[in-house]
């Protein structure tokens, strides 16, 4: 050191360790509001960000162990208040804020927050009312994601007790402070994952509840996990959060939302005893609609018999037309005797012995003046027999072979079929001649030079006359034909 000089150089290390020891003892607890900025988790854990107002910055950091203790997730432009003791960084000369706790700066902050996160979900359609599904009527299986030592299980309990036992499964959470919406939106999507075949079996409806509080107290039910769990769950859904005048994103996610916890155990199932009010009703209406067609038509029977005559009534005029019938049957069957009685006498006065002998003695002579002679027979056959004579002659004359005895030929084909002309006879390789002693087979050859034109016909023979029978005389006086 030169000569004269008492002040102490120290190093770099020295003065930093010296700033830190003065910052950490002057500033050891110390509470700051102020607007968070570049917020950033490290994959360590631990969240670093800035806190600035309109005029200075101050860096921050929170360890990890203090970071799973926060009841709402840090953003950029989120107002808070932070709890921590002021410390230096000597790798940049910088100081910072080591922060223990964190907390939105008053219920407005929250509101704003919620605000926005609201209306981006909402822009994204969770919201939306066609998303929304009906509760079942009667649900087999009911779960509940809510803390199991809290008086809400209790209320939804009893409340299903008295309108309608039903099975009930509890999915154990925290409702409120740093992991209650992991949970919360875990329980949800373990409901969802559930397929009946196990254990534990899916419900039919999900209920998620918890007590009332303040905003602070139910801001994990206004967290996007849970949010998104219930829009993303495929059972039905009633949110009962709080009291009736609390609001929770998840109660605009959700199919219903219930005032109470309470209220949802009677959004989720009927009465039974109104249930079976109505089905006793249901079975009385049907008993007296059953039993209505009945009493109408045994009325409309006893209306209509009453209008109707009496038997003897319908019977009378019959009756009596009947005794007129049967009076002009024994008169018309008397005249009838009568008439025939009287026909009879005059047939029979026709019917005596002379009258029959004349007409016996009129017929013989008739028989004897009738002249029967054979001719009248004989004739037709004989005219017949010479018509079948002349035929027979003209089927021996025009009798194919007859001319093979002139000397004539048949001329026929392989087939046997006979040839009447050159040309087929030209088309054959082989003929057939038949002659009146038997038959001889050629072969065709070609025409010799000149002897295409065929030779001229023969003159056609004279056919011979035809013979006249001789008449035959006329026998004796005509007789009638008997054949005619």
């Amino acid at each position: 050191m030169p000569a004269g000089d008492n002040a102490q150089a120290y190093s770099i290390t020295e003065i930093s360790n010296l700033l830190k020891r003065t910052v950490e003892d002057r500033f050891g607890h110390v509470r700051l509001r102020g607007e968070l900025s570049g917020v950033k988790r490290a994959a360590s854990g631990h969240l670093y960000c800035a806190l600035k107002d309109d005029k200075a910055v101050i860096d921050g950091v929170m360890w990890r162990g203090s970071t799973n203790r926060l009841a709402f997730v840090p953003e950029d432009g989120l107002e808070v208040i932070v709890t921590g003791k002021l410390t230096t960084y000597a790798g940049r000369s910088k100081y910072q804020i080591v922060i223990e706790s964190l907390e939105i700066a008053g219920e407005g902050a929250l509101l704003a927050l919620l605000e926005k996160t609201r209306a981006r979900l909402e822009a994204e359609g969770l919201f939306a009312r066609e998303r929304k599904r009906r509760l079942p009527y009667l649900p087999r299986v009911i779960g509940v994601v809510t803390s199991p030592t809290g008086s809400v299980i209790r209320d939804i309990l009893h409340r299903l007790a008295d309108r309608f036992p039903s099975h009930v499964v509890v999915w154990p959470v925290m409702v409120q402070g740093q992991g209650a919406a992991e949970q919360v939106a875990g329980a949800i999507r373990g409901f969802a994952a559930l397929d009946g075949t196990g254990a534990v079996p899916r419900p039919d409806v999900v209920i998620v509840a918890r007590g009332g509080g303040s905003i602070e107290d139910l801001w994990s039910f206004n967290e996007e996990a849970v949010v998104r769990a219930i829009a993303d769950c495929t059972i039905p859904v009633i949110s009962a959060v709080g009291h009736e005048t609390d609001t929770t994103l998840a109660d605009h996610a959700a199919d219903r939302r219930a005032p109470t916890p309470t209220a949802a155990a009677e959004m989720a199932v009927p009465v039974r005893a109104d249930l079976a009010a109505t089905l006793a009703d249901f079975a009385a209406r049907k008993r007296r609609a059953v039993h209505r067609p009945v009493e109408l038509g045994r009325e409309r029977l006893e209306a209509r018999s009453r209008r109707m005559p009496r038997a003897e009534a319908l019977f009378q005029l019959p009756a009596q037309r009947l005794d007129d019938l049967g009076d002009r049957l024994r008169r018309g069957l008397v005249d009838r005797a009568a008439g025939g009685r009287e026909a009879l006498t005059i047939v029979s006065s026709r019917l005596s012995p002379l009258v029959l002998r004349r007409a016996l003695a009129d017929a013989r002579r008739d028989l004897a003046g009738a002249r029967l002679e054979p001719a009248l027979v004989t004739r037709p056959l004989a005219a017949a027999g010479d018509r079948l004579t002349a035929l027979a002659r003209l089927a021996r004359q025009f009798h194919p072979e007859k001319p093979l005895a002139r000397g004539y030929a048949i001329v026929r084909d392989a087939a046997g079929l006979a040839l009447t002309g050159k040309v087929q006879a030209e088309r054959e390789t082989a003929l057939t001649l038949q002659f009146a002693d038997g038959s001889l087979d050629v072969a065709v050859g070609k025409p010799a030079a000149g002897s295409s034109a065929p030779d001229a016909p023969d003159p056609p023979r004279p056919r011979p006359a035809r013979k006249r029978k001789p008449a035959r005389p006329e026998p004796g006086p005509r007789q009638d034909d008997l054949f005619e």
